[in-house]
Formats: structure tokens, C-alpha cells, sequence
């Protein structure tokens, strides 16, 4: 979700300001996902390397965090969204893991759309944990190494289970994967768009799902 800071330097606003908007997107992009036949929406809202921006910055990007978790659980629940995180919490305040855990439980039995959101998440790192609990394994005699394949691998990440991405958008112009489902993209299928985040909204989505529809999906093999 690029182009908030982009947004609101483009307006003469603080960076703040882009991140608020880019709030609200999310909240309409959540809002439109299972009408547009989505049901499972992932979105990076934090990655590892961005404690690396100035610390008013991550303040802020904190501060809303907070506030989406008590403004957005209740009418998440309500609508039927499964709120799910990824990423490492130890580095997080203890009360937004706390609201983070709270909203995991109160959700878990919502099947409308599985919302999933990466904070302070980073892929190469979640691969380096897989491959310790694995090593684990193998040298407590748990697990024969030879046994080990990629649905176990898969299994052995921060989400079991999570079918991986179909398609990722990544906004702003920006073309690259920064560090975001390095294992899960393997054939993940990628649009790119230059509107910026806050600006992203229903329309926008249901264009990038449009262009995701006219890909040939072969998956190594060859079709007709």
C-alpha cells in the first residue's frame, strides 16, 4: 500500500495526513473485497524496515494502528471479517498486541473474508524461522530431514494454512516485492498501478482484478 507520504507531500500536508487517507482506504477496500468475489485479502501494513523511518513517522503509523483496532473490530466482526496478523510482535507495544490478540479471538469464527495484516513483518525473516523450527526438528530426532517438502515448509510459516496470493497489486508505481510473501508469490501474478494508496478505492480494485482476469495461468506448464 505505497504512495501515502506521495499523496500528502503532493497537497502541501504532512505525512500524517496520507497515512490517515490511507486508512480509509483500507477500510473501503475491505468493504469491497467480498462483493468483487474476494475472500481472502492480505495487506502490508508495516514491514521490518520501516522502524527505519523517523520515529514521529512510526509514532503516527502506531498511533493509527491503535485506533483502527478500537474503531474497526466491532463493525469487522459484525460484517463477518476474520481479522488475522502476521509479522512479529515482540517488537510492538504490549497494549497493540494486546488489541491485536483481542481481535484475532473475537473473530475467528467470521467467513466472510479472511483479512490478514503483515505488521512489522519481513519474508526473509519468516523464512529464517521456518528453517529454525524445521532444524529444530531434525536435531531433536522429530523429524527425518529427507521428509521435509514444500507443503511442509508452507505448513512451518507464520500462517498455516494461508493459501497463497493469487494476485499482487502494488500501488504508486513502484515495482517491486519489498520483502512481502517471498515464498507464498511463487506464481502469484502482479499488477501494477500508479494510483497512489489513498486514492485506491473499489473502482481501482476492480480494475486491477479485471487485468488479473485476462492472465494465462500456467503455472510451469503449457496450455491447449
Amino acid at each position: 500500500m505505497d504512495g501515502n507520504g506521495r499523496w500528502a507531500q503532493k497537497r502541501g500536508l504532512p505525512r500524517v495526513a496520507g497515512h490517515k487517507r490511507g486508512a480509509d482506504a483500507v477500510k473501503a477496500v475491505v468493504e469491497a473485497a467480498p462483493s468483487l468475489g474476494i475472500d481472502q485479502l492480505t495487506l502490508f501494513g508495516f514491514s521490518s524496515e520501516n522502524w527505519k523511518r523517523p520515529q514521529s513517522e512510526v509514532s503516527a503509523l502506531m498511533g493509527l494502528l491503535r485506533l483502527y483496532l478500537k474503531s474497526e473490530i466491532s463493525r469487522l466482526d459484525a460484517e463477518g471479517v476474520r481479522l488475522r496478523f502476521m509479522g512479529d510482535r515482540c517488537g510492538l507495544a504490549d497494549d497493540i498486541a494486546a488489541l491485536m490478540a483481542d481481535a484475532e479471538e473475537r473473530t475467528a469464527g467470521n467467513g466472510l473474508l479472511d483479512l490478514v495484516i503483515a505488521i512489522n513483518y519481513g519474508s526473509r525473516a519468516e523464512i529464517v524461522s521456518a528453517v529454525q523450527k524445521l532444524a529444530g526438528m531434525v536435531r531433536d530426532g522429530l523429524l527425518d530431514a529427507g521428509s521435509i517438502s514444500e507443503d511442509l515448509f508452507s505448513s512451518s510459516l507464520m500462517i498455516p494454512g494461508l493459501p497463497d496470493p493469487d494476485l499482487l497489486i502494488r500501488t504508486s508505481g513502484e515495482q517491486r516485492i519489498s520483502n512481502f510473501l517471498l515464498w507464498q508469490c511463487a506464481y502469484t501474478e502482479f499488477v501494477f498501478t500508479d494510483v497512489l494508496w489513498p486514492d485506491f478505492n473499489k473502482a481501482e480494485l476492480a480494475k486491477c482484478l479485471q487485468a488479473f482476469a485476462g492472465r494465462d495461468r500456467r503455472f510451469g506448464a503449457l496450455t491447449g
